[in-house]
């Protein structure tokens, strides 16, 4: 039931966001050099490595590192690059790979491929047996304010209460934060 779910709510949203999704990438190909879609390295579902596209925020030579592990990660920002990212504006691209299966609407974030203390953990905990998600429990209770330790915590909880309620309700609870803070802080 999960993956039919997911199915038809990435199709419906692409239909609905098509347009947005469009201008957002002539922003971003207008306002920098490069494409408009960055393909970050990730580890999916049972440790296996896929590409995960995301609207570009950063300029070419940015390094592939975690955003809290850089010294300054504004003075990399595209000009459009900092309202993209803080209204997760630059996710909607992985719309498309969920319907391919390599994602779920829901689920834990997929890990760069160089967090080997986020990937070591998960696997402790066989987090890594899920599909990870465009949002997440962890992602709706602190996101990228939380520790490493933190994340795997709500992760855990995610996958003791996984099923389509518990991922409608953290789907709602995304779409609350991003409508009242214009982005997810928690």
């Amino acid at each position: 039931m999960k993956r039919i779910f997911d199915i038809v709510l990435s199709a419906t949203l692409i239909i609905f966001l098509i347009t947005p999704m469009i201008i957002i990438y002539l922003i971003v190909i207008l306002t920098s050099s490069g494409g408009g879609i960055h393909w970050s390295k990730r580890i999916g579902k049972n440790n296996k490595t896929f590409f995960m596209p995301k609207f570009r925020t950063m300029i070419i030579s940015t390094p592939q590192v975690a955003t809290h592990k850089m010294k300054n990660p504004q003075e990399n920002m595209t000009p459009a690059g900092h309202i993209i990212r803080k209204t997760s504006l630059d996710e909607l691209p992985q719309l498309f790979t969920v319907l391919t299966g390599k994602m779920s609407l829901v689920g834990p974030r997929p890990a760069l491929f160089n967090q080997h203390d986020l990937i070591e953990l998960r696997k402790r905990y066989k987090i890594d047996e899920l599909k990870p998600g465009i949002t997440g429990y962890a992602q709706v209770n602190g996101r990228d304010l939380l520790t490493i330790e933190e994340k795997v915590k709500y992760e855990k909880i995610y996958c003791e209460k996984i099923s389509l309620f518990f991922d409608f309700k953290i789907i709602l609870k995304t779409v609350y934060y991003l409508i009242r803070l214009g982005y997810i802080k928690h």
